[in-house]
């Protein structure tokens, strides 16, 4: 199987770019090298439009729309898929936050639960919702900077506004550990390990790798999918994230056939079909595939934001309805997600009088260690303003 990937919306780690909210990946696939396959095709058509390349956003719609007559067949001839894989910038600046504050493992304020289960959403989704712009802006910028000195205070901060915005979620439950574990992040920052230690780890929590290992297990899926092995996975060259890119894919192939579970009804961290063939870097010059994801990306970038298309543009995505598949990191997706999960849980009439009885005991084990870690770390820290 072969592989092609190309990216839209790179901001780096500006977030917050409004022309930019999202980073877009796309993922050609196919049984056949379209590098060898397509180039006597993909050169007639550059032939045809007078061009070196194939590059959407300097062909626009109209020039486009003059290559979809040869490029729409290669989609059934070659059973080419494509994948499209979405970080919503703001968004994730509030998940690491999220991430960093509220890990069980670091912050003892935090329930087991509201961390290693699917509860860790619901208060993710809570949490989220006392953010707003600027107080993302600042959570992002304390994360990125490597000096204690300047970051923490920042994330103190941040930690402050949003306890003082507690009170505005409608359940005790939530308003009392979200509050608890903001004050004991607040009272204990270098315990949190919140900040990146230099410069060079920004790229790694940046969207292009967050976005980036959403490709990879979108790749394991398809290979898994169909009981092929990948024998080229080609991404688009530049210069300053293929080396994070490199290191990430060799991470996962280094892990291929490992299996682990983060927990009670959370998802299975499974590298039984991660690829094994090292990612190579090429630019379009070169690969006729990664002309051919560029365009794809473009065309579907510009359908999922709304905008109209002509009918020829829109036939390349109709092409693909229910054979390609799409994954965003966002708020929003993290809870149309897991809503219908927790939807599916049994009532409590519907368990049996031992199974409430054990989990009972279990939460209160649990609250009784909470308790006494935000008891006594914040009387000594924060008197007077334990939750």
């Amino acid at each position: 199987m072969h592989f092609y990937v190309d990216e839209s919306g790179h901001t780096g780690p500006n977030l917050f770019d409004p022309a930019q909210p999202i980073l877009y990946y796309g993922v050609l696939s196919s049984r056949v090298n379209l590098d060898a396959v397509a180039l006597e095709r993909v050169k007639r058509v550059r032939k045809k439009l007078g061009v070196q390349r194939l590059h959407a956003a300097e062909l626009g719609n109209g020039r486009l729309v003059d290559l979809i007559p040869d490029v729409l067949p290669l989609v059934k001839q070659f059973d080419i898929r494509f994948n499209v894989y979405r970080v919503a910038k703001p968004d994730h600046a509030i998940i690491c936050f999220f991430d960093q504050v509220f890990d069980q493992g670091l912050n003892p304020a935090i329930t087991w639960t509201g961390y290693w289960t699917p509860l860790r959403y619901v208060l993710l989704i809570k949490v989220a919702s006392l953010f707003d712009e600027e107080l993302a802006k600042s959570a992002w910028r304390a994360r990125i900077t490597p000096n204690d000195d300047i970051a923490l205070p920042i994330m103190q901060q941040v930690c402050r506004v949003l306890r003082e915005r507690v009170d505005v979620l409608p359940d005790a439950r939530s308003r009392q550990l979200i509050g608890d574990a903001l004050a004991w992040a607040e009272a204990n920052p270098s315990e949190i390990s919140y900040n990146v230690p230099s410069k060079r780890d920004i790229l790694q929590i940046t969207p292009n790798v967050v976005g980036f290992q959403s490709v990879m297990h979108g790749i394991a899926d398809r290979l898994g999918t169909t009981g092929a092995r990948a024998s080229r996975i080609v991404v688009d060259q530049q210069s300053q994230f293929n080396k994070a890119q490199r290191t990430l894919a060799e991470f996962y192939r280094n892990a291929r056939g490992f299996k682990s579970s983060l927990g009670p009804g959370m998802p299975l961290v499974d590298h039984t079909h991660t690829p094994d063939v090292p990612i190579e870097f090429s630019s379009s010059t070169d690969s006729c595939g990664l002309e051919l994801v560029d365009i794809h990306l473009w065309v579907f970038k510009r359908a999922m934001e709304g905008v109209e298309l002509p009918p020829e543009l829109e036939a390349l995505v109709y092409a693909h309805m229910r054979r390609g598949k799409t994954d965003d990191i966002s708020i929003k997706a993290i809870e149309n997600r897991w809503t219908k999960w927790f939807n599916k849980l049994p009532e409590l009439e519907e368990m049996s009088s031992e199974q409430v009885e054990r989990g009972k005991e279990i939460l209160r084990i649990d609250e009784e260690r909470r308790l006494k870690a935000v008891i006594g770390t914040l009387q000594t820290e924060m008197p007077g303003k334990i939750s």
